[in-house]
């Protein structure tokens, strides 16, 4: 008979070694929730804001709002810390005027911040040789294609099936940091980095300094990342109602105590997400921009739409190009309607240092992720059924090498194969269209693809996607009901 032979030095080596990257271990997950976790840096960095509000301020407290303190959750706790008082601005309404002097603050900068703690004991390379701002690790993105973080579809396997059509540049859902310093696992599961990820990020939200700069210094040793993200782009009212996202746009003094708190800590660049605003055609991104910069970041993406504009109608690429010259030498990338080789190159012109491509309506990275190969081989891709049912198989593979192939694992991945379904269906072939390339908000029309499998692929009823993933991962659940997590009109 056959004889399976193993290398027994070599499987040694592989018994440690996991694939995937940025796994939450036991121990560090029992520091963080017994609180012994050592946050030196960040301490540092709060006890120098502490000093510097200690004579304006009420009690001198360093934020007027610590997570610590308040048990603030971003998405559980009520919020506070957001009123009239010297240390934590009040955030400003639709329509409401800035305060005068509301975008100034005595903030004191990384070195006065490092001045004034006396280090005890042991001098160490820290204390003789401090590591300059240009001797930090520089992000050298310009010109390549990023992959946006996207909420719930951009996952492991989806970021896998993206590097391999040609995205460049990747990163992690977006977390919430309060999450992460609780040692959650289903937070610490967005961070998650896969081999074939060269250049990777993370991107946190939060709407606290310290918290932030806590989290900064976790992640800074704990994981490995190219760069740290933050997001004050996200639109969403669970998150701006608590002072997170755009709402940071409008709370000059915590964006900077952010900015700065968690450059300090980290090692690897700091990049920031930011829109055009919070009002529609009321722009304040290029008074924000320069001062993003002279804070210490290292990259800036600018999505060409106000929240309240969200995910509709067209971005303003004139005004991201006016911004990209205002952020000079700071790279900035822009974001918003990249459907097809066309307007990449357009957007190219505009003088931004690279683009980032995102969920698009209708069409993009989530609707045909092989929008990278036509953006590199300048050429629109009329793909088949058949090579896009092969995607759909590879994604599923690579959700239960990493979701598991018991029942939850592929129950998992039939989650998130329904999700990625309910944007696939507005995909419309190259070869079904009358002009090129698709326009943005342009709604497929009801039609018949050129086969079966093309037609129940073009289906936006919900029963259909069902039936696609049966034919992927075998049949449902007795009793089993999917609604989309982003209103897609399908469901019954």
């Amino acid at each position: 008979g056959y004889q399976n032979m193993v290398n027994t030095d070599l499987a040694k080596q592989w018994e440690v070694k996991s694939l995937v990257r940025n796994n939450l271990s036991k121990d560090l997950q029992h520091q963080l929730r017994k609180r012994k976790f050592s946050f030196k840096k960040a301490d540092d960095y709060l006890r120098g804001l502490t000093k510097s509000h200690g004579d304006g301020g009420k009690g001198g407290k360093a934020t007027g709002c610590s997570a610590e303190e308040h048990e603030v959750s971003n998405y559980t706790a009520p919020q506070e810390g957001l009123g009239d008082s010297p240390e934590c601005p009040v955030l400003l309404e639709q329509g409401e005027a800035p305060k005068p002097g509301a975008l100034q603050s005595p903030i004191p900068t990384v070195d006065e911040v490092a001045s004034s703690v006396k280090t005890v004991g042991l001098v160490t390379d820290e204390d003789v040789i401090k590591l300059r701002p240009c001797e930090k690790k520089k992000l050298e993105i310009q010109g390549k294609l990023y992959l946006a973080p996207l909420t719930t579809c951009g996952n492991l396997p989806f970021r896998r099936i993206c590097k391999r059509f040609g995205a460049e540049v990747t990163s992690g859902d977006m977390a919430v940091c309060t999450n992460l310093l609780q040692g959650q696992s289903s937070e610490w599961a967005l961070l998650k980095r896969h081999p074939t990820e060269d250049i990777f990020g993370v991107q946190l939200e939060g709407a606290f300094p310290d918290t932030m700069t806590k989290c900064a210094e976790l992640l800074n040793q704990t994981i490995e990342v190219d760069f740290v993200d933050i997001n004050v782009g996200c639109p969403i009212d669970l998150v701006y109602k608590k002072g997170g996202g755009c709402a940071l746009m409008t709370r000059s003094n915590k964006f900077e105590q952010i900015v700065r708190g968690m450059n300090s800590v980290l090692d690897v660049p700091l990049t920031v997400k930011i829109r055009t605003g919070v009002q529609e055609k009321m722009n304040v991104a290029h008074k924000i921009i320069p001062k993003i910069r002279e804070w210490g970041a290292s990259m800036v993406t600018l999505h060409g739409r106000s929240r309240e504009q969200r995910y509709t109608r067209a971005a303003d690429w004139d005004y991201i190009a006016e911004c990209a010259k205002i952020a000079s030498p700071m790279p900035l990338f822009g974001n918003g309607d990249i459907l097809s080789y066309e307007d990449a190159n357009r957007a190219m012109q505009m003088g931004v240092s690279g683009i980032m491509i995102a969920r698009q309506v209708p069409v993009g990275a989530l609707i045909k992720p092989w929008l990278f190969t036509e953006i590199k081989e300048q050429r629109h891709w009329d793909i088949s059924s058949s090579e896009r049912f092969g995607i759909l198989k590879d994604f599923t593979n690579y959700g239960l090498e990493h979701w598991g192939s018991d029942t939850q694992g592929v129950e998992k991945t039939r989650k998130f194969l329904l999700e990625w379904l309910s944007f696939l269906c507005r995909y419309i072939p190259v070869g079904l269209l009358e002009y090129l390339p698709q326009k943005i908000n342009e709604r497929p029309p009801y039609y018949m693809g050129r086969d079966y499998l093309e037609t129940l692929m073009a289906s936006q009823n919900v029963d259909d996607w069902i039936k696609i993933s049966e034919l992927l991962l075998g049949p449902v659940p007795t009793n089993f009901t999917f609604l989309p997590k982003h209103k897609a009109n399908s469901y019954r």
